[in-house]
């Protein structure tokens, strides 16, 4: 009997030493399954864009999602050093690196584009004092005149949830910090968003932990050709 219950002991041991390990796993990569909901449970229909901009069979808003997805689950240390090449390592970066990977996997170079941008109407980029464009792309302050430029500027009401769609970019407070708008809800409608802030879990319920300062959608088919650039092969 004894020798049954020390088995039962050691079985128990080994499933538990086993979720525990599974679990930090699933804590180091940002991906513990929090209770999320799909936006068919809302009745909302998810907005797909027109623009395939890489011609990969996937249109624009959804490659921003996936982009955004991939680095989280990167799960990059954030580090906000400078870097020479200005791209810093995959496993490295910061929320407004969040932004610039998942539009590379839209096609789009957002650091081209935004540097073009400066070079021709720098008056309109007040906190550029001294132009790098290693670092001008990587800053929230001037992702958000590109985008005040360039998207198209939405909602700041979280509880409008149907106005919150996947791939959609979001800016809070002072251009403190910036994140993607994701496909998954909390149990009120309201957007999950993927952003880099150094925690956990990089996708997440979100939205109103700060005050929401601009909610952008970036439709390229509304934006002269001559202002995209694609990522270079």
């Amino acid at each position: 009997m004894r020798r049954k219950y020390k088995r039962k002991k050691r079985f128990f041991l080994s499933v538990f030493i086993l979720v525990l390990i599974a679990a930090g796993a699933l804590y180091y990569t940002g991906n513990l399954p929090f209770a999320w909901y799909g936006p068919a449970r809302f009745g909302i229909e998810t907005v797909k864009s027109t623009v395939d901009y890489d011609g990969d069979g996937v249109d624009d808003y959804t490659d921003i999602l996936l982009g955004a997805r991939k680095d989280a689950g990167n799960h990059p240390t954030y580090d906000d050093r400078y870097w020479d090449e200005g791209y810093p390592p995959e496993d490295i970066g910061v929320c407004a690196d969040v932004i610039w990977r998942a539009f590379r996997d839209a096609g789009y170079s957002l650091r081209d584009m935004m540097a073009a941008d400066i070079t021709a109407r720098i008056d309109a980029y007040p906190r550029v004092t001294e132009r790098d464009d290693n670092i001008d792309f990587r800053r929230v302050k001037n992702q958000r005149v590109f985008f005040d430029t360039y998207a198209v500027s939405l909602t700041l009401d979280p509880d409008e949830i149907n106005e919150w769609q996947p791939g959609d970019i979001v800016i809070w407070g002072a251009d403190t910090h910036i994140g993607i708008v994701s496909d998954r809800r909390n149990a009120k409608g309201q957007a999950y968003v993927i952003h880099n802030a150094g925690q956990p879990f990089r996708e997440e319920d979100a939205l109103t932990h700060a005050e929401i300062t601009g909610h952008y959608r970036f439709d390229a088919s509304r934006i002269d050709g001559d202002v995209l650039m694609a990522w270079p092969e």
